[in-house]
């Protein structure tokens, strides 16, 4: 994607996260987020289950207007099987015509934003997310600049929003809370932005973000 000289201008934020993705790779062993303290996920998910784990992608868009950069969410539509309504990135499973995980993600991100590629520049990875439906979720992490015309299919997303990336990188904006989950205790992290409650992966997902980028 040509970025019109973007990358030589940018803001101080701008610049510790194209450095933390420089980071990142999708070479094999890629790491797997949240089997560590404190989490103790592997019990939820022992090592036989995470080997069958199907691959799917989201795509985490920063969106760039000048020095402002934004996170891009969506709601999920009530239309849909299961969590409904629930915040989430645009994303989903890997289809046997995707060349690899990334255009999974981009794919994904047109299908239900109206994103396409081209306006995408793809510049690093998050951790493997496992879930307890049975996914192992590769977030692709993408500056996007300008003002996308987003095209919202409804039968996916029920709105999309943005939050600022300084909130969203912001580690004290964090809750960590505890979900009862098949007789255990399973630890999740919860982010408030307006009237938007962010948990679950999708919080989990921008927390090891967070971690990445604040860490140095």
């Amino acid at each position: 994607m040509d970025t019109g000289g973007a990358v030589s201008e940018m803001t101080e934020l701008e610049r510790r996260l194209r450095m933390a993705m420089t980071r990142t790779s999708l070479d094999a062993p890629r790491p797997m987020y949240g089997l560590e303290m404190p989490f103790h996920l592997d019990r939820l998910l022992p090592a036989k289950m995470i080997e069958s784990l199907r691959p799917a992608a989201v795509l985490a868009p920063v969106i760039k207007r000048g020095d402002d950069l934004s996170m891009l969410l969506t709601v999920r539509s009530q239309q849909l099987r299961s969590h409904r309504g629930q915040i989430s990135f645009p994303g989903g499973r890997r289809d046997d015509t995707d060349t690899d995980i990334v255009h999974t993600a981009l794919r994904e991100a047109n299908e239900e934003v109206g994103l396409s590629a081209d306006q995408v520049e793809v510049i690093g990875y998050l951790d493997d997310y496992p879930t307890l439906t049975r996914y192992r979720v590769t977030p692709v992490v993408g500056i996007v600049h300008g003002n996308p015309a987003l095209s919202i299919d409804p039968s996916e997303v029920a709105e999309a929003f943005e939050a600022p990336l300084s909130f969203v990188l912001n580690p004290a904006n964090y809750e960590r809370k505890i979900l009862g989950r098949d007789g255990l205790n399973v630890p999740f992290f919860e982010l408030n932005w307006r009237q938007y409650r962010i948990w679950g992966a999708t919080a989990g997902m921008l927390w090891n973000l967070t971690q990445m980028v604040t860490r140095g």
